[in-house]
């Protein structure tokens, strides 16, 4: 029913899904993976040509680490940033960082393992796909994905 939808943790999930996987995610996925790795070349190879292409498996590899990396230490702290400021009660941002990186840092262990099963293997297929099919790929996974952090990390 209608009444029982939780108006705030929708509300993060706009927030965030708009900032994060809607902005940020394009300008470093799509503009700095192009300048860095030579994206097109691999990712509109068969899938037997890019087994044998050596160089772009080794990109693939590069752009997966590095996905995993900005996930570590941009998207997780921002995740839980963004979830203080809505479930705070305080409309001080140095409270939402304070109680997002204290809430970052008590759940690393766990969240960095959940984020190495599912986006290893998530990040090897995004980045082997065409560039099109990229993000739209990536933001279903991500939309199960910050779901399973939210509901997995408690309520509020």
């Amino acid at each position: 029913p209608i009444a029982e939808i939780d108006y705030e943790r929708s509300l993060l999930f706009m927030a965030f899904g708009a900032i994060y996987l809607g902005g940020f995610q394009y300008l470093y996925q799509v503009q700095v993976f192009k300048r860095l790795f030579d994206v097109d070349a691999f990712t509109s190879q068969s899938w037997e040509e890019k087994i044998k292409d050596i160089p772009g498996l080794q990109a693939l590899g590069a752009q997966t680490l590095l996905d995993l990396f900005v996930l570590t230490l941009i998207y997780l702290p921002t995740f839980y940033i963004f979830k203080a400021g809505v479930f705070s009660g305080s409309m001080d941002p140095s409270v939402w960082a304070s109680s997002g990186i204290d809430s970052y840092t008590h759940n690393f262990a766990k969240d960095e393992f959940d984020l190495i099963r599912v986006w290893l293997p998530a990040d090897l297929i995004c980045f082997s796909i065409p560039m099109y099919l990229r993000l739209p790929v990536r933001h279903v996974v991500s939309f199960v994905w910050t779901a399973y952090l939210s509901f997995s990390r408690g309520g509020h």
